[in-house]
């Protein structure tokens, strides 16, 4: 069965477009969450997009029994391996076994200039050595008379004093997984990660003709067995309940697109598809602030190489046409109309299970 996970904040087309975000209340990730499950989602995943990602999934752990819940993703290095692992630690405890970290490294720009954090080095070295260090961590948080040290090339725990232990829980393995794009950071998912969170840029084709390999080979590498190993992947979507809202949605992920693909380090997908140019052009309008114009520089070609497309009650069979075997759970976001009308979001919910 394939899983079905969706956010607890979904971000609207307008943001993708330089409008900003409306005013959200902490207090609606509550219900929200409460209400998502009833509605048998297996995962709620909160990202980091103008909220911080861990507090809302501890509201939400309060609030659920069942369903999992995940960051989707935080970024990992504005927060030392130390500060990372007390958050999961917790979630992981309050939560009753339901959490996963999901971690990214954020492009170099936002570390720097958003973050305010050092970019001193290839961001790939450095994740590893960061989920080396988290796994050391947690494994002295639940052995702490036996405190398991690390000393890497780009981060150091090498001391634990008992007053700083938040000690052993009843479930210790915190699922890891990292947000990919790139060959390294796939790897790097296959040798020391629980899973793999693609992120919407990489295409049906990039996903199976690169990333796949690259997982495989990071697992054979470390004799890591994949039968349980959990891709998660988060198409970029254009679904509606007629023929012509689905019209309307395909302007919209345009948007969406558009601005993800105008990050350079996003270009190597571009790339495999033949689209540096566009890539390219689509940076310089983003640098200059020229948001508006960038949705139009997507073409139906490239739409349909990234994006679901369909009415709802196609929405099985697409699945399965452009994404059959390729993912372990999907990730699937709505539009605010669609998430209040309970009805289509648990056939939405059937229909994904049945693929």
């Amino acid at each position: 069965m394939l899983r079905l996970e969706t956010g607890l904040l979904a971000p609207e087309g307008g943001q993708y477009a330089g409008q900003g975000q409306p005013r959200l209340e902490l207090a609606t990730f509550a219900r929200n969450a409460a209400e998502l499950e009833a509605l048998g989602f297996d995962n709620l995943g909160m990202p980091e997009a103008g909220h911080d990602p861990f507090l809302p999934l501890a509201i939400a752990a309060e609030h659920t029994q069942r369903v999992q819940l995940a960051t989707n993703v935080a970024i990992a290095f504005p927060r030392s391996p130390m500060v990372t692992a007390q958050a999961a630690w917790d979630l992981q405890g309050l939560s009753r076994g339901r959490f996963s970290l999901g971690l990214g490294t954020q492009v170099k720009g936002h570390n720097e200039r958003r973050y305010g954090t050092a970019w001193p080095s290839a961001p790939g070295p450095r994740m590893r050595d960061y989920f080396l260090c988290l796994k050391a961590i947690f494994a002295s948080f639940q052995n702490p008379a036996e405190p398991t040290y690390f000393e890497g090339e780009h981060y150091r725990f090498t001391l634990l004093p008992p007053f700083f232990n938040p000690g052993p829980i009843e479930w210790p393995q915190v699922p890891l997984y990292t947000a990919a794009v790139n060959p390294y950071m796939a790897r790097l998912a296959g040798e020391l990660c629980d899973g793999l969170r693609l992120h919407p840029v990489a295409t049906f084709r990039y996903t199976r003709e690169v990333l796949m390999p690259a997982i495989a080979e990071g697992a054979a590498r470390a004799g890591r067995d994949l039968s349980a190993f959990d891709l998660i992947g988060e198409p970029f979507t254009a679904l509606g309940r007629t023929e012509a809202d689905v019209a309307v949605a395909r302007e919209e992920v345009r948007k969406q697109i558009a601005f993800y693909a105008s990050t350079r380090s996003y270009h190597p997908v571009l790339a495999h598809h033949g689209w540096e140019d566009i890539g390219m052009q689509l940076h310089r309008h983003s640098v200059a602030g020229e948001w508006e114009k960038m949705p139009a520089l997507i073409t139906d070609a490239m739409l349909d190489e990234w994006v679901l497309c369909g009415t709802y009650d196609q929405l099985g069979e697409i699945i399965k046409r452009r994404a059959g075997g390729l993912y372990r759970s999907i990730v699937l976001l709505f539009p605010a109309d669609v998430r209040k009308d309970a009805g289509l979001m648990r056939e939405i919910v059937n229909r994904v299970h049945a693929v």
